[in-house]
């Protein structure tokens, strides 16, 4: 009988870390986001056709902040054509050379947000970066969490689900692309697709939402990655600590 017993899809660690990382966001942020929308990739939250240019990549900075909480004059926004380096800060990296596609830095004591339109084509992967640099607003420039911190970019990304965006990170974490000489893969963040399955599965037993309609938008990988999560979570109630009694 044990033998058909659902299994997490991450390891015992990740799994503890995630638990405990998901239980102290809700300490951390509050119920707010346990009560309201998941932000999906649909018009009813991004309603304006993608374009790329500077002024919707800075209004689309303005919508996450607003989702996210971190109001737009908290922070100074560069759109960087992809021509120049980004300046150095707690980066947001693409690919396996890991390349800058998004930086995040406090100049003169304002948050300073770059993000790098080279490596970001397309508006998941755009909103999943500014998701991950408006998280360390939520952070860092709330003092949160030290800078140095060990596993702060980790962190980061997971609290970009508990605010409300996982979606888009767990879709940016693997994605691919076809050009004139094949298929590219390309990577974005910290997290792996199976940690962001799991950590997605964590908020919505969280929201109390056995069954949410939202996991559709989610790419094949990580939807598989959640739905295994579930059933895990299901098969083991235990598994999630007592959250509740930090808010």
């Amino acid at each position: 009988m044990g033998i058909f017993r659902p299994s997490c899809p991450v390891g015992a660690l990740e799994r503890l870390w995630v638990e405990e990382m998901m239980s102290w966001c809700a300490a951390q942020f509050g119920s707010r986001t346990l009560r309201t929308p998941a932000i999906l990739p649909t018009a009813d939250f991004f309603p304006d056709p993608y374009s790329g240019t500077e002024p919707q990549v800075r209004a689309l900075v303005d919508s996450v902040g607003r989702y996210m909480g971190v109001g737009r004059d908290r922070v100074v926004v560069e759109v960087n054509s992809g021509g120049d380096p980004l300046p150095e800060g707690m980066a947001f990296l693409e690919g396996t050379a890991h390349g800058e596609a998004g930086h995040y830095r406090v100049e003169h004591g304002r948050a300073v947000v770059s993000l790098d339109m080279g490596r970001l084509r397309s508006q998941v992967t755009l909103v999943a970066a500014i998701a991950h640099e408006l998280a360390h607003e939520r952070l860092l420039g709330e003092r949160r969490i030290d800078r140095d911190r060990h596993d702060g970019e980790q962190l980061t990304d997971l609290a970009t689900v508990y605010l409300g965006l996982g979606i888009f990170n767990a879709n940016a974490a693997l994605q691919f692309s076809q050009n004139q000489r094949g298929w590219r893969s390309q990577r974005l963040g910290y997290l792996s697709q199976p940690m962001f399955g799991y950590a997605l599965a964590c908020w919505a037993v969280m929201r109390g939402d056995a069954k949410p309609a939202w996991v559709r938008h989610l790419d094949t990988n990580p939807r598989v990655y959640m739905k295994q999560s579930l059933r895990y979570l299901r098969a083991n109630p235990d598994a999630l600590p007592d959250w509740r009694a930090t808010l």
